[in-house]
């Protein structure tokens, strides 16, 4: 029962993290909800049932790591080990340069240790899914270098086990390490990169926006809104800063516009209120045909300035100054559905980082698929060449992937394709290494087919 005791004690402190987050997840879900009706109410609700999930991934881990044999624990073991050094050591590279780059920004806050903590604690998530399939990468070659090295590979082979058996553990860890991608890119990974850009902004400039230069237009209402800035916690009744208002009639002629440096909106009775507002009657424009005149000018408008009959909220202004690359799955989901029929939005690039947002954990596979055969030495030639091997080609999927979403989003490949094009390419790549390292053949020898003589 030994072997089982991690997967029990991963399972209780999955089961605590879960209870701890899952009840803040559900209340900001259901916030959210109030002020987004049109959104997919299914895709949000389900961010606390995947954040549960997410919790328990390191316990399945465990569990996997209890049912198999002692060889491959063993491997696992070995594998783990070299991850876990690996991505801690890349942690910690981009930790130190990232602090030497900011440290007078934090220094600048009013609670250093804590607003460090907010900042990292934040761009984790988005850390870890750009930098897991490195770490796979590393420790994939050098776990595999080691045991090459030793002989064990040539001992365990002999003992009946090929390499499709050797590996299969370590694939499976690598789909662990996926599942927690998968997790954190349905909701936490993309908009941690919002936050962690807020949460500098609001140190260098005293104020935390979520989007600037938002246009938004009500076709019902044909208003037309400037707003010059979006605080990030809008939701929690923050006033929206610089605000331009413009009506038009139903021919397209403007009405007037409203000018206000503030603008509040309660939830609880639909009201908008504006400090600082100015409003111009713009009807008489059009009462002439000679030299344009100035609009009038209303000087009656109280301050604040109160409008409860307006149908906009907050959460439905800030819609077009959202970045494909800051949604989650939910979020682009529901842009999607919203604006299926709009011909003003570019759907190619909400619909491309939709697909990606599914196929980037992929790669954690894939890299270790193809670094499995690389890593494996049976020859004295060692494993130099496998390994600049496996470097230079997971720096090829990175660049490709790249190109990739590019092209996607501009139009010029389906965005499914964009998305799943390098994983594809390189699980492919990987199988045919895979097999030339099943029949015994150097890998070296199949490359060398394909250069030119």
């Amino acid at each position: 029962m030994r072997r089982f005791l991690p997967a029990l004690i991963l399972t209780i402190v999955g089961i605590s993290l879960a209870v701890l987050l899952v009840s803040r997840e559900a209340a900001v879900v259901s916030d959210h909800l109030v002020g987004f009706p049109d959104d997919d109410k299914t895709a949000h609700l389900l961010r606390p049932a995947v954040l549960c999930a997410l919790c328990l991934v390191p316990a399945l881990a465990a569990l996997y790591y209890g049912l198999v044999g002692s060889l491959d624990r063993y491997l696992i073991r070995s594998f783990m080990g070299a991850f876990s050094l690996c991505f801690t050591a890349l942690f910690s590279i981009w930790l130190i340069g990232d602090l030497t780059e900011n440290i007078s920004n934090f220094r600048g806050s009013g609670n250093t240790l804590n607003f460090m903590g907010m900042y990292y604690g934040a761009a984790f998530p988005k850390f870890f899914v750009d930098f897991a399939p490195f770490g796979l990468l590393l420790a994939m070659l050098y776990s595999l270098g080691k045991l090459s090295r030793g002989q064990e590979i040539v001992s365990i082979i002999q003992t009946g086990r090929g390499v499709a058996r050797l590996i299969a553990p370590l694939v499976t860890m690598g789909f662990m390490v996926g599942l927690v991608c998968l997790g954190f890119n349905f909701r936490w990974a993309p908009a941690a990169e919002a936050y962690h850009d807020a949460l500098l902004e609001e140190v260098k400039m005293g104020s935390l926006s979520r989007a600037r230069n938002v246009v938004y237009f009500t076709e019902d209402n044909r208003r037309l809104w400037f707003i010059g800035g979006f605080p990030y916690n809008y939701h929690q009744g923050e006033p929206l800063k610089n605000v331009i208002i413009r009506s038009f009639s139903k021919e397209g002629s403007p009405k007037w516009r409203l000018r206000a440096e503030r603008a509040e909106w309660d939830r609880h009775d639909n009201k908008w209120t504006f400090y600082g507002a100015s409003k111009w009657d713009l009807t008489n424009r059009l009462d002439t045909k000679e030299s344009p005149i100035e609009p009038k000018h209303d000087l009656e408008l109280p301050d604040p300035y109160t409008v409860d009959n307006w149908d906009e909220t907050p959460w439905q202004l800030i819609k077009p100054g959202l970045k494909a690359e800051e949604l989650g799955i939910p979020g682009l989901y529901s842009w999607l559905v919203q604006n299926r029929e709009s011909e003003w939005g570019n759907k190619r690039q909400f619909l491309t980082q939709w697909h990606y947002r599914w196929a980037q954990p992929g790669i954690c596979l894939a890299i270790v698929l193809l670094a499995a055969p690389l890593g494996i030495v049976f020859s004295r030639r060692g494993a130099a060449g496998g390994i600049a091997l496996a470097i230079f080609i997971c720096s090829g999927m990175m660049f490709s992937s790249t190109v990739f979403l590019s092209l996607g989003e501009s139009g010029y490949i389906p965005p499914f394709w964009a998305a799943w094009g390098t994983n594809i390419l390189a699980t492919a790549m990987a199988l045919v290494l895979i097999q030339r390292r099943l029949v015994g053949r150097p890998i070296y020898q199949t490359l060398r087919t394909l250069i030119p003589a």
